[in-house]
């Protein structure tokens, strides 16, 4: 399958490299960040979003969590050294894909289900009920990152990353068509989660509601961009062209 791909199939992916938006210096500054902003958003998900819902396995979810912030919290510290980072640019750029999934794509969505899980007048949502409509989102969650998935390996073998082929067309080409199966998707799972709102829980504040579906919807939006991060980093481990070398240039293609 991508084993069969050529480097230069994968050619337009090289560009936020090439432009320094995602070279080794850059996603130290990335990391710092994230261990910055990590612990905060894990202190929103246990004190505010945790206080009083009846969430299944709620405890055993945060404890969890706490120890996963950790270790990515020390990680991301260390690998924001340049002597570190130099040495090891493909688990530099895997720890950034994990960073940005930890900041945006499972405490918000975990914050929006323990909120969806308040307790008060008006609720009819048991921790079962919960736990089946969590079900649903996380199948809907893996469909999309599996619809962009084979998508995304269409476009390569077409030669749609190729040079010559157009990134402003590529980047368009974000496809109306080949997108629409994977919006309708969301667009379902979002609707669910009204339905499920307005007739379970105990909200009755339209800002809440506000808060519960941008927490789910970047949950989706995150696993709709994993797919480019996991290739580009197939890509730092197969072909030495992704990567930096010694002086901070990216090398060059081994076509050049």
């Amino acid at each position: 399958m991508v084993s069969k791909l050529k480097e230069e199939d994968f050619e337009v992916l090289r560009i936020p490299l090439e432009s320094g938006r995602q070279g080794p210096s850059q996603l130290a500054t990335a990391l710092i960040l994230g261990a910055i902003f990590m612990p905060m958003i894990y202190a929103l998900e246990y004190y505010v979003a945790a206080y009083d819902s009846i969430f299944p396995y709620k405890e055993e979810i945060l404890e969890v969590h706490f120890w996963l912030t950790s270790v990515l919290v020390l990680l991301s510290i260390v690998y924001a050294i340049p002597f570190i980072y130099r040495r090891s640019q493909r688990v530099q750029y895997l720890l950034t894909i994990l960073v940005s999934q930890n900041l945006f794509t499972f405490p918000l969505f975990i914050c929006a289900l323990f909120f969806i899980g308040k307790e008060g007048e008006g609720m009819k949502a048991t921790p079962e009920s919960l736990l089946n409509f969590t079900y649903i989102l996380l199948f809907i969650g893996l469909l999309v990152f599996l619809l962009t998935f084979v998508r995304f390996y269409t476009l390569l073998r077409k030669g749609q990353y190729r040079k010559g082929s157009s990134k402003e067309l590529l980047r368009i080409k974000f496809e109306k068509k080949s997108l629409l199966p994977t919006a309708i998707i969301v667009g379902i799972g979002l609707v669910l989660v009204l339905q499920y709102i307005i007739r379970n829980s105990a909200i009755n504040d339209f800002n809440m509601y506000g808060v519960i579906l941008i927490g789910i919807t970047l949950f989706y939006v995150m696993l709709f961009i994993l797919p480019e991060q996991l290739v580009i980093l197939y890509c730092k481990m197969r072909f030495k062209s992704f990567n930096f070398n010694e002086s901070g240039y990216l090398n060059s293609l081994e076509s050049e």
